[in-house]
């Protein structure tokens, strides 16, 4: 026992330091908490100066910045008015040919590109039936000519069955292309019914219209000073590659009242129709279709006067050809 007393305590005595450090360990995290509850509301930071430092802390005061400037856009979605350039007078074959050869060689060309031909176009030749009777009617043209110039014959009509005819224009007159999508007209028309015939000299201009509207407009003058005027529009929409419908309108208009003719002044006559062409061969078409006609105005009250009708509606049947 007495022999123990003694290393017990040199082992105590020798493990002080150990015990110490450890405790002095454990408190350490209690004075890093008393930092961090510190307030930081408290500290002055006006008398630290951070103008020249970013935030990597480089010094910045002697940086020149407008060489980091973005270059300003010439980029800009408003159109320009540059003036287009010169259309070019030169041809670059005439540095390997003779320039005699060339000129021949084009004038050869411009000569194969300008051409002539016959057509004839039968837009309109059909049946019609209502409760006013059967009847026909027919519009086509015949022409010859080229792209720009054309002589036309174009010729319109309609009756009933079993009577004269109602209606019948011969149309002849020269036909100038103003631009890829008008053209002029300048000519002549006879009408051999309805009786007295008329000869007008005839003036209008037809083309092809934005979203593909075919318009027509003719101004006509009689021989007997009276003035008319008429508009078509039709317009073509294929349903398939073999369907196709044409909805179109016609309308007479009549600067004065001509009673020999039956016509008061004012609109004269409405002509609507819708046809539907089955075109497997463009040559020859047949179609079904609907065509409603009125009088109006003047013209109207002349027809109820002698005891006619003034609208009919009938069916249509008919072929369009083209050779």
């Amino acid at each position: 026992m007495a022999r123990l007393f003694p290393i017990l305590t040199s082992l105590l005595l020798a493990g002080t330091p150990l015990v110490v450090k450890v405790q002095e360990a454990e408190a350490a995290p209690l004075q890093i908490e008393e930092h961090a509850d510190m307030d930081h509301g408290a500290m002055d930071h006006s008398q630290m100066d951070m103008s020249g430092m970013d935030m990597s802390g480089q010094d910045m005061k002697g940086m020149d910045h407008s060489t980091h400037a973005m270059p300003a856009s010439s980029d800009s979605d408003e159109p320009g008015d540059a003036p287009p350039p010169p259309v070019p007078t030169d041809f670059p074959a005439v540095r390997y040919f003779a320039p005699d050869r060339m000129v021949a060689s084009r004038a050869a060309m411009l000569k194969e590109m300008t051409f002539n031909t016959f057509a004839l176009q039968v837009d309109q030749l059909e049946f019609r039936t209502g409760k006013s009777g059967d009847g026909f009617g027919w519009d086509g043209q015949a022409w010859y000519g080229g792209d720009i110039d054309r002589v036309v014959l174009a010729s319109e009509g309609e009756g009933t069955f079993g009577e004269r005819a109602e209606r019948i224009e011969l149309n002849a007159y020269w036909r100038h292309a103003l631009d890829p999508w008008f053209n002029l007209q300048l000519g002549m028309r006879q009408d051999f019914r309805p009786d007295p015939q008329r000869t007008y000299a005839l003036i209008g201009i037809e083309g092809l219209a934005p979203y593909w509207f075919e318009l027509q407009g003719q101004l006509l003058v009689s021989n007997k000073g009276d003035i008319h005027a008429r508009g078509k529009a039709g317009y073509t929409q294929r349903i398939t590659q073999s369907l196709v419908v044409e909805p179109e309108v016609e309308v007479d208009f009549a600067f004065q009242g001509v009673p020999a003719l039956s016509v008061g002044a004012g609109f004269e006559r409405l002509e609507l129709g819708t046809r539907l062409r089955y075109e497997r061969n463009r040559s020859l078409a047949p179609y079904v279709g609907v065509n409603w006609e009125r009088k109006l105005g003047g013209t109207a009250d002349l027809a109820r006067g002698a005891g006619e009708g003034v609208s009919g509606v009938s069916a249509v049947f008919g072929v369009r050809a083209m050779f």
